[in-house]
């Protein structure tokens, strides 16, 4: 399994926008080869004196973290899936319409080691 995983600063009052994209963006992912999309919205995530997830996004006021990631058989096929979200014009109008601090999202790639 291979897995990519995501921690995403996002307005607390997009919340509902959020979860409508993250739905739709799942949905792309799978056609093209994920076997998983998971999204979680930051329930108990304190802010560390020197690392937190809310430090590590830069949080600011009126936002809130999200941890997400997407499942792959492995990481051959996440390349690939990748690669075809990028052109798909689904995914191209979300992206566009995107409302969340992109640039401070925090994302990579993973090679699973343990999976109970």
């Amino acid at each position: 399994m291979y897995v990519e995983g995501f921690v995403i600063p996002v307005p607390v009052d997009r919340k509902d926008d959020y979860v409508a994209m993250a739905r739709s963006a799942a949905q792309i992912f799978k056609d093209y080869g994920a076997t998983r999309v998971v999204e979680c919205w930051a329930d108990d995530v304190p802010m560390g004196e020197l690392t937190s997830f809310p430090r590590a996004v830069r949080i600011e006021d009126g936002e809130a973290v999200v941890l997400s990631w997407i499942e792959y058989p492995d990481r051959a096929t996440r390349d690939a899936c990748n690669a075809q979200v990028r052109v798909d014009p689904r995914m191209e109008a979300l992206v566009t319409n995107s409302f969340f601090a992109g640039r401070r999202m925090i994302y990579g790639g993973f090679s699973a080691f343990l999976d109970r």
